[in-house]
């Protein structure tokens, strides 16, 4: 598994980063051997004076992503609070899929994945104080695209979808619902529920 660490003002000096990769190997080979790459990035909490934040970016699989978050009073605290989290998002993921005996393995997502391209908005206001201008050159009504990048549509059904939702903290995901094959969204409400957009087919 590749590993990335990095510090926004914070020094990630050979013994942190050591631990970082001896820690997220030690996860990703207990709970997931598919794991391909994680970035790792420490800062300055801003809620704490003097403590520290590490957000943890784990790629799982082909189109599985997940999330951890930890604060501490130092880097390697806060990078094991993180890593508790990816490690028990991994180990709900184990028991959801025995619990639902179906297989998400990556051969099934690579032959019912859509090809889409995702974008970053910047609001109008921030591109003219930053001077950003849309990636192709024309302008726009109220916002600027400042990063593309290719990501795919997988076929699922709601269970699955929700299961996903919740391992990646996304706050939104769209998929091609595996039953009707209409496109769909789920997404997390500021309630703290779950959505379901069932958009009907043609």
């Amino acid at each position: 598994m590749h590993i990335t660490v990095a510090g926004k003002q914070v020094e990630t000096g050979e013994a942190l980063q050591t631990h970082v990769r001896e820690g997220l190997t030690s996860i990703a080979r207990k709970y997931f051997d598919h794991a391909l790459e994680a970035n790792v990035t420490f800062r300055r909490d801003a809620k704490v004076k003097g403590a520290f934040a590490c957000d943890i970016n784990l790629k799982a699989g082909r189109n599985l992503f997940m999330r951890g978050e930890g604060e501490g009073p130092d880097a390697h605290r806060a990078f094991e609070v993180a890593a508790e989290h990816v490690a028990k998002r991994l180990r709900r993921y184990r028991r959801r899929v025995n619990d639902h005996a179906r297989s998400m393995a990556e051969p099934r997502d690579q032959e019912a994945a859509e090809s889409a391209t995702q974008y970053v908005l910047q609001p109008e206001e921030e591109a003219e104080e930053t001077g950003a201008a849309p990636v192709d050159g024309t302008k726009v009504d109220h916002s600027v695209i400042v990063a593309e990048q290719p990501t795919e549509i997988v076929r699922l059904s709601v269970s699955e979808a929700v299961m996903r939702l919740d391992l990646t903290h996304q706050v939104v995901l769209m998929f091609r619902n595996s039953g009707s094959g209409a496109l769909n969204v789920v997404y997390r409400r500021v309630d703290g529920c779950i959505g379901w957009i069932d958009a009907p087919t043609a």
